[in-house]
């Protein structure tokens, strides 16, 4: 079977969702598939530019290529699912979601207003033509596929998958650190972990991991917390720096705004290591069931910062936590996320 699948790429920014494609290919070659990556440049800006791109997609045909059939083509992130195929299946890795659940906050420049309705209205109602044609239709978590039914009326699974690294992720000695892994953006509020540390044992350290345009604010918070000097700032690291930080944290914090997914509580657990969450961030509570296998928090400093206290002072519960986790995040498997997109 030759399969396609689908992505949008902003050029230089590469994170989970390029993680995500990458693997399903990957996974599906495993699986005796012919499969490829097709990719297109996106730019969100000026606004123009969106549906501009979304147009682009639309004038892609991969029926066929070189003179041979495509069998099955899967989009993924906006707008890459608006490509035109037959056999069309979506796994829908996330919206333009500045239009949709992050309209009106901090993290969009659309709001609640008369010239953002009418450009908002037209996405949705291209979004929910797009997503209706396909065959089969899933979500990569039960965040997405809920706003997805919210916003566009559309009801889809949620389908998960296993982390890149989990063949390699593995267990050991708790330290001092709680770690925190992901972009340095502003929806993955790791402000709030590094404003934590003036809130709990002051033996406990962050170590924060990855890139991004918010480095230079979050250690200015830092600073002004006074606790610059328990925060490591890694910045980006290799794959084996990555798995030995998860076996020999505490912790790992992860306390995003309404996250789609995220690949850190999945890398955590197989690292049998708790996860520290709040209750508005979405994805990893689908996983993350508070006092079982991580800790569930309001989205303040002070509340982020006992939990990190508690699990310090108690390494049998921080143990036992991330045992627990360890257990569930076992049961995704790449073999049951092939199976149901290519409808086996």
């Amino acid at each position: 079977m030759r399969v396609a699948v689908c992505a949008a790429q902003v050029p230089f920014v590469h994170g989970g969702a390029e993680s995500h494609v990458s693997e399903l290919v990957r996974a599906l070659r495993d699986h005796g598939c012919d499969a490829e990556l097709v990719t297109l440049p996106f730019k969100w800006y000026p606004r123009e530019e969106i549906l501009a791109h979304a147009a682009a997609w639309r004038l892609v045909d991969l029926s066929e290529s070189n003179g041979r059939t495509i069998d099955v083509a899967i989009g993924t992130k906006f707008p890459s699912y608006f490509m035109r195929h037959p056999h069309k299946v979506v796994w829908l890795l996330h919206q333009y979601r500045a239009a949709y659940e992050l309209c009106g906050t901090v993290y969009s420049d659309l709001a609640h207003v008369e010239q953002d309705v009418g450009f908002r209205e037209r996405l949705a109602a291209l979004d929910r033509q797009m997503l209706t044609e396909c065959r089969r239709a899933f979500a990569n978590s039960r965040t997405v596929a809920r706003r997805l039914a919210e916003f566009n009326g559309v009801s889809i699974d949620p389908l998960y998958h296993p982390p890149r690294l989990a063949p390699r992720l593995h267990d050991g000695p708790s330290g001092d650190y709680v770690l925190s892994v992901g972009r340095l953006d502003a929806t993955k509020r790791v402000d709030l972990a590094i404003e934590a540390l003036a809130h709990t044992d002051p033996a406990v350290r962050l170590v924060v991991t990855g890139e991004g345009n918010e480095r230079a604010a979050l250690e200015a918070t830092a600073t002004r917390h006074g606790v610059s000097h328990r925060v490591e700032f890694a910045g980006y690291v290799d794959d084996d720096t990555l798995v030995s930080l998860y076996a020999g944290a505490l912790a790992t914090v992860f306390v995003p705004y309404d996250e789609d997914l995220g690949y850190v509580t999945l890398e955590s657990f197989l690292s049998a290591k708790p996860v520290v969450t709040t209750a508005d961030s979405g994805g990893p509570l689908e996983f993350v069931v508070d006092g079982e296998n991580g800790l569930v928090c309001e989205p303040v400093a002070e509340h982020i910062g006992a939990a990190f206290a508690r699990l310090a002072t108690d390494r049998h519960l921080a143990r036992s936590l991330g045992e627990a986790g360890r257990d569930r995040a076992r049961t995704i498997t790449w073999t049951g996320v092939v199976e149901r997109l290519l409808g086996k």
